[in-house]
């Protein structure tokens, strides 16, 4: 069993930035692969940004893409987004989420999840 805990998020300004974690527990988090996922109430899950087991490959959905950057710690079991350039349609419910064997950008191929931090970008 993996538990997985966000924390992070907050409100912030327009063009400001925000630094999300997500702790793991259980199994061994090397043999995950990880991702961050957001959902508005009013949209489906997006796909954010993946990670592979080892931290050499990553992949971000074209509207994150040079602004967040995803990494991991395997020594800490720690994963983060580092969020930059916020924009008001980055607010959503942000979660974190691990896999094993390769990642991907489908939310449904994830095994478990964590309860989601909220993010809110004012303008």
């Amino acid at each position: 069993q993996v538990q997985l805990v966000e924390s992070g998020g907050g409100l912030m300004q327009v063009g400001g930035s925000l630094r999300l974690s997500c702790a793991a527990s259980g199994h061994s988090f090397s043999r995950l692969s990880m991702a961050w996922f957001r959902q508005d109430p009013e949209k489906e899950r997006e796909f954010v940004a993946a990670i592979s087991r080892s931290g050499d490959g990553s992949y971000y959905a074209d509207s994150v893409k040079g602004r967040f950057t995803i990494s991991r710690d395997n020594t800490k079991n720690t994963l983060v987004l580092q969020m930059n350039s916020l924009k008001p349609d980055d607010t959503a419910v942000y979660y974190c989420a691990a896999r094993w064997l390769y990642s991907s950008s489908d939310w449904k191929q994830y095994d478990y999840w964590g309860q989601g931090t909220q993010v809110t970008v004012s303008s």
